[in-house]
């Protein structure tokens, strides 16, 4: 397994959710897919797993290299947990071009929250 990237990304989940409070379903529907929305609204709060999603967005962008360059968008990374497996960070569109374009095919992702943060890491991989 070769590494071609690693991004790490540190949200303030108070910041997040005054962020969804002011902007509402514009904000969550610019950023997040609508499987990561609904997701985080089956949770009692929905803020701190919209705080890490977003921070695995960050990490994924600079694992990537690019941040919102070369035509990379939000919602072309996806953060995906089925059932009590590890999420995944799912790459699309350019994001994917890019990532296959750097030798990686697949994102590893750690997330966690704890307090007032929610951490992500994400490493690009080729196989």
């Amino acid at each position: 397994m070769n590494i071609s990237g690693i991004g790490v990304d540190l949200v303030s989940i108070p910041r997040m959710r005054e962020t969804i409070e002011r902007w509402q379903d514009h904000f969550l529907q610019r950023v997040f897919t609508a499987g990561e929305i609904a997701y985080c609204r089956r949770r009692s709060d929905p803020a701190p797993h919209f705080a890490a999603r977003f921070a695995a967005k960050e990490a994924g962008f600079k694992a990537l290299g690019t941040g919102l360059r070369l035509g990379v968008r939000w919602r072309e990374l996806e953060v995906r947990r089925d059932g009590e497996q590890a999420p995944t960070l799912v790459l699309s569109g350019r994001s994917r071009e890019i990532g296959l374009f750097r030798g990686g095919s697949r994102m590893l992702l750690s997330l966690t929250h704890e307090g007032e943060y929610a951490l992500a890491q994400a490493i690009l991989v080729g196989d």
